[in-house]
């Protein structure tokens, strides 16, 4: 069985930084996608980035573009949302996910994903 841990979320104020990680474990296949995923109150869940185990490449959302990272640790089984330049819209819960069915194609799509955590409160505000 799948299992995701996100940790790493708090309170910042705009301009800041946070990290959010997220552990995995159970997995079957080399293959897969790892998501980050931001649900705020009263608003659909949004994708933010993605990143593949295939060749390790990324994907971002355009509203995250150029602020945040995401970065893999494949000993650790971790995945990692560095965010930089926060702004109060980015307050959120964020959830990581993994795609285990598309073989690390990227996507940010909330239906392609098949196991999530629990989530992790952002909250971006001075």
């Amino acid at each position: 069985q799948v299992q995701l841990v996100e940790s790493g979320g708090g309170l910042v104020q705009p301009g800041g930084s946070l990290r959010l990680s997220c552990v995995g474990s159970g997995f079957t296949s080399r293959y897969y996608t790892i998501g980050w995923f931001r649900q705020a109150p009263g608003k659909e869940r949004e994708g933010v980035s993605c990143i593949s185990t295939t060749d390790g490449s990324t994907l971002y959302a355009d509203s995250v573009k150029g602020r945040f990272t995401i970065s893999r640790d494949n000993a650790k089984n971790t995945v990692y949302l560095q965010m930089n330049s926060l702004k109060p819209e980015d307050t959120a819960v964020y959830y990581c996910a993994v795609d285990t069915t598309l073989w690390g194609i990227l996507t940010l799509r909330r239906p392609d994903y098949d196991y999530w955590g629990q989530g992790t409160q952002v909250t971006v505000s001075s």
